[in-house]
């Protein structure tokens, strides 16, 4: 049975797991009003408001319907960003994804979105997702459409107007990345 508790996914320069209580600090710390122009959010208003969220989170991943991973640095575990697959039962799951500001225009959520696209396609068996997106937000359309994305609709939220992107799965997703679930004696699973 998947526990995405147990879950790693490593390229050369990136660790991804998923998001726990240990993570709450680095991750308020890094969210802003400038960070969540794009975003259908706006920074939590204190800590309290920000643990109801980030519990959300946990609850949905133990549920199998999200997956919130926590981006590090893979060489010193810097705090980068977290990435997101969302509505995994639905037939197209969605993706999200945020990036500290200091470490914008790094390629980091680029990276980041082809190593769970690639998770998701060998693990969830996904084929497809959805990649939301403000139409002023030119360096996160560049993401999707590096990962084949295409404009598939269009909407508007309260803050923005947005482009949905569809990005197929990998021709091939017989070995992402590196992906390990951490056992007792920590042997890489595949």
């Amino acid at each position: 049975m998947f526990q995405p508790d147990e879950t790693r996914i490593e390229s050369n320069r990136l660790s991804l797991a998923p998001f726990s209580a240990n993570d709450a600090d680095a991750t308020l710390a890094c969210i802003t009003p400038s960070l969540t122009r794009y975003m259908g959010w706006d920074p939590p208003a204190n800590r309290e408001s920000f643990d109801r969220v980030w519990q959300t989170w946990l609850h949905a991943q133990t549920d199998g319907t999200d997956y919130v991973f926590v981006i590090r640095q893979r060489d010193g575990g810097t705090f980068l960003g977290l990435v997101g697959i969302h509505h995994v039962k639905q037939a197209i799951p969605e993706l999200g994804v945020w990036i500290r500001e200091d470490r914008h225009r790094e390629g980091i959520g680029r990276e980041a979105v082809r190593l769970v696209v690639e998770w998701a396609c060998v693990t969830l068996n996904v084929r497809r997702f959805n990649y939301p997106v403000a139409e002023e937000n030119h360096p996160s359309r560049r993401i999707a459409e590096s990962l084949g994305g295409t404009v598939t609709g269009r909407g508007e939220t309260p803050k923005f107007v947005s482009v949905v992107y569809q990005i197929p799965a990998p021709v091939t997703c017989e070995s992402p990345g590196r992906h390990r679930r951490q056992t007792r004696d920590d042997r890489p699973c595949s």
